[in-house]
């Protein structure tokens, strides 16, 4: 069963940027097909960004397209999320998720991190 913990979240101004990471352990990083999740105050957990086991296919929501860039490096079980161009609306608390195959369900989760961007 793989563990996750998500780094990297904090405090910055509209147009900054930050970098997330996502690391894993207890499991073979390489197995799962991975994706960061955001839960703003008041709102339900939307899907970010997802990503294949092999790191060659990402898919993105359309609010940050353009914007943030996912990757993945197996060999260090961790998984990036590159954030450009933040909006106050990018706030939320952040997780990772790992999966086993895009037909699974997300069933691993980090514990969050806070990304906070003022106007």
């Amino acid at each position: 069963q793989v563990q996750l913990v998500e780094s990297g979240g904090g405090w910055v101004q509209a147009g900054g940027s930050l970098r997330l990471s996502c690391a894993a352990s207890g499991g073979t990083f390489s197995n799962y097909d991975m994706g960061w999740f955001r839960e703003a105050p008041g709102k339900e957990r939307e899907f970010v960004a997802s990503i294949f086991w092999s790191g060659r296919l990402t898919t993105y929501a359309d609010s940050v397209k353009g914007r943030f860039t996912l990757s993945r490096d197996n060999a260090k079980n961790t998984m990036y999320l590159q954030m450009n161009s933040l909006k106050p609306e990018d706030t939320a608390v952040y997780y990772c998720g790992a999966r086993k195959d895009t037909a699974a369900r997300y069933d691993y989760w980090g514990q969050g991190t806070q990304v906070t961007v003022s106007s």
